[in-house]
């Protein structure tokens, strides 16, 4: 059985529905944040560098999201939520899997790190703080976000997913950039992917994925 590592609120939920959407049975150990909302030090026990998500599946132990779900998919989705193998969707799939994390995410932590930056920097410094991060947050990272949010529109046009016909893996792992957008950016021009958010969280498997986790702010 599959041992998920889980931290509350976290990248880790899509671990969690992609193996509710396989059907397959796992344990789940979750960890709360500390109160500067940090991952807790318990995690440095399963992993060195103490972040979440890692799995356990008999002798492997297993870090990084995209790792997983490539690991759960090649060993035991028999098939399941990837598109035919050496076709283009497939290849379209495997380009979102690694684009989650290593194109997608990238700038939407630096603008939360830029915010609490201005917003918990010395008092008598803050407006200065603020109006730096501000000028910098609109001349680097503004258009790198707003470039994201209109290549996931237009990637959603085809077929109200991001690789083929139906929900791939390649969907699972958008889930959270784009989660994390509809909470945090303005998605009022960008039906496409406020109707992905609606129909992703919707499903059943995501429930009770939500079930298994507990509290996760983007749903």
């Amino acid at each position: 059985m599959i041992t998920v590592h889980h931290l509350q609120d976290s990248r880790s939920q899509r671990v969690l529905w992609l193996l509710e959407e396989l059907g397959l049975a796992y344990e789940v150990r979750r960890y709360e944040r500390t109160r500067d909302y940090r991952a807790p030090p318990e995690l440095k026990a399963v992993h060195p560098l103490g972040r979440s998500p890692v799995i356990e599946d008999g002798s492997l132990r297993l870090a990084e999201t995209g790792a997983i779900v490539n690991y759960v998919i090649e060993r035991h989705a028999n098939g399941r939520l990837m598109p035919q193998p050496g076709s283009t969707d497939f290849w379209t799939a495997r380009h979102f899997l690694h684009h989650a994390e290593g194109t997608a995410m990238p700038p939407l932590v630096m603008r939360l790190v830029f915010n609490r930056i201005a917003a918990q920097g010395p008092r008598l410094v803050r407006p200065i703080i603020g109006k730096a991060m501000a000028t910098a947050d609109a001349r680097f990272l503004a258009p790198q976000i707003e470039a994201l949010l209109d290549y996931w529109e237009g990637a959603l046009a085809g077929t109200g997913w991001f690789a083929g016909p139906e929900l791939s893996a390649a969907d699972i792992m958008m889930s959270f950039p784009v989660e994390a957008g509809a909470k945090r950016l303005d998605y009022s021009g960008r039906p496409r992917l406020r109707d992905f958010v609606a129909r992703i969280q919707a499903r059943p498997a995501y429930r009770r994925a939500l079930e298994r986790g507990g509290p996760y702010a983007y749903a």
